[in-house]
């Protein structure tokens, strides 16, 4: 006990430091890992991709984080933004279906466990994942909004600004998106989701060198 070393708490709105200070990076992706994961996961359905997107995600907020203002939204909300760039990338790179075979090679290794929890993970976003499909009818301004909010559960003014766009034209779109949607999609879609806040970060060793 006396040779473990505590975790240092930062201040949450000092996502600056997490590129320079690996124990700001430590505290950082354990209070947002859960998050990411769960974002990833009720667009990916496969546990070794949601692995490698979760770090991609960690990895572009290190490089992002000197332009980071907080007066732009939360942390959770800044992160998500760039989840969301992150997974839409990956659809780009496999015209929307998942290479497989070609990714193979390049994956983190993943113990059983690791991949028991992400398996789990995916497994409790199944339902969140086929609400995703069905909102791939939206136009992408209007899904966009719909997907932060309902979806993932982010307050208006936090999708808002993952969005970089005007709270008001938030709210317009999210009223436009669920009147389109209200015949097709049921009313309660949340999704229990596992936390994982407890993770080792894979990142806090590659943020001092």
């Amino acid at each position: 006990m006396g040779d473990e070393k505590p975790v240092v708490e930062t201040d949450p709105a000092d996502v600056t430091a997490i590129g320079r200070d690996p124990a700001a990076l430590e505290v950082f992706y354990r209070r947002h890992v859960a998050d990411v994961t769960r974002f990833v996961a009720r667009r990916i359905s496969d546990p070794h991709t949601v692995d490698d997107l979760t770090t991609e995600v960690f990895l572009a907020a290190i490089d992002a984080a000197e332009r980071y203002q907080v007066g732009r939204g939360t942390p959770r909300a800044w992160l998500l933004g760039i989840a969301r760039n992150v997974v839409a990338a990956e659809w780009r790179r496999h015209s929307g279906e998942l290479d497989k075979a070609q990714r193979a090679g390049g994956h983190r290794h993943l113990d059983g466990d690791d991949i028991v929890r992400l398996e789990e993970q995916i497994d409790a976003e199944r339902a969140a994942r086929d609400l995703y499909g069905t909102l791939s009818v939206l136009p992408r301004r209007l899904r966009s909004v719909i997907e932060l909010v309902d979806l993932d559960g982010l307050p208006l003014a936090e999708a808002a600004a993952a969005l970089g766009i005007r709270d008001g034209t938030a709210r317009v779109r999210l009223h436009r998106a669920r009147r389109r949607l209200k015949a097709a999609v049921p009313p309660d879609y949340a999704t229990p989701a596992r936390s994982t806040a407890n993770s080792p970060s894979p990142l806090a060793k590659g943020a001092s060198s």
